[in-house]
């Protein structure tokens, strides 16, 4: 299987693996300067690893107790459905995530893009519906 690749407005995600499979694992390559939606997942667990580069992970379980972490390479951070986060890069980095299958509604908080929250249909069309304008 060839590595699906999507654009996103921050950098792009490598998919390494089949829709079909009940895991997902992606690489997701954040620009320096950019960081992912303030976020959280109403089914989907992730665990995520610093590959390369300087990223800080901001989290919590509400927005008023958001904690912002250096992210360490060589260490898990597992979040569970319903926590709120964020990915923001100091430096060009990459980040392994190894994950449920893409299952259920992101639900955006705030999104630099302005994306909507991603739905089973957002997630199924091109680039996840994302577009540079």
């Amino acid at each position: 299987m060839t590595a699906q690749i999507v654009d996103k407005p921050w950098g792009k995600e490598i998919i390494l693996t089949t829709s079909d499979l009940p895991y997902t694992s992606k690489i997701l390559k954040i620009d320096a300067g950019h960081r992912l939606s303030l976020q959280y997942h109403d089914q989907k667990l992730e665990t995520l690893c610093l590959i390369s580069g300087e990223v800080n992970i901001i989290w919590g379980k509400d927005v008023n107790s958001l904690i912002t972490e250096k992210m360490l390479p060589q260490t898990g951070y597992t979040i569970t459905p319903g926590t709120i986060h964020r990915f923001e890069a100091l430096t060009d980095c990459q980040l392994f995530e190894s994950s449920t299958g893409e299952i259920g509604t992101t639900h955006r908080l705030q999104d630099d893009a302005n994306r909507p929250d991603e739905t089973e249909e957002i997630r199924n069309s091109p680039n996840r519906g994302w577009s540079e304008k």
